[in-house]
């Protein structure tokens, strides 16, 4: 992998830890030349992600639509800043540029870039690797809904191991360099559809 995509919160939330993981994710991306795509902000811990790739002397590239250049500050440290028109060009964009994608805590946005990159994978779009950082349990809830979607019918357990979760850093960058895509996608066919 050369490029991450990192989703996160623009805020750094409750607990300190969030802040120190996201920084050591950058940090850990750099140290292994992976380049980090993310939001392209300062603040909170999109922020403290590029912060850290930027420690190590990484290189990180910003997407960040117009309209939000004065509510999510622009980084002014990046390597690269794209700026875009709609948050719909932000996401293909960031897609388009990397090679996998993980999670840290994060609101509505984060789940929402989560669960679209989920869903293009599930429906054969794409074959990277989607991963949370599951830091102090945060996304543990999250994953009992996941659970429940398969035992109820709604998603396939092979598109639920889709999403690979650790709460380890280097396990969690393993897990995606030796990540193989299903072959079998979404039961859409021209019988059902």
């Amino acid at each position: 992998m050369k490029r991450i995509t990192v989703f996160c919160g623009s805020s750094f939330g409750t607990e300190d830890i969030y802040k120190s993981q996201a920084t050591a994710l950058g940090k850990a991306l750099a140290q292994k030349e992976i380049e980090l795509v993310y939001g392209g902000a300062n603040v909170g811990l999109m922020g403290a992600v590029a912060d850290g790739v930027l420690s190590e002397g990484g290189k990180v590239t910003g997407v960040l639509p117009y309209f939000l250049q004065s509510k999510e500050i622009a980084h002014e440290g990046l390597t690269e800043l794209i700026l875009v028109d709609s948050m719909h060009e932000r996401k293909t964009k960031m897609s388009d540029l990397c090679d996998g994608v993980i999670a840290l805590p994060g609101g509505f946005g984060t789940l929402e870039e989560l669960f679209e990159m989920l869903t293009w994978a599930q429906l054969g779009l794409h074959k990277k690797p989607i991963a949370i950082l599951n830091i102090d349990g945060f996304y543990d809830a999250l994953n009992v809904l996941i659970q429940c979607m398969v035992d109820k019918g709604f998603l396939k357990a092979v598109n639920q191991e889709m999403l690979l979760v650790s709460n380890n850093i280097d396990e969690l960058l393993t897990k995606m360099s030796e990540y193989v895509a299903p072959e079998v996608g979404k039961w859409i066919s021209k019988k059902t559809a």
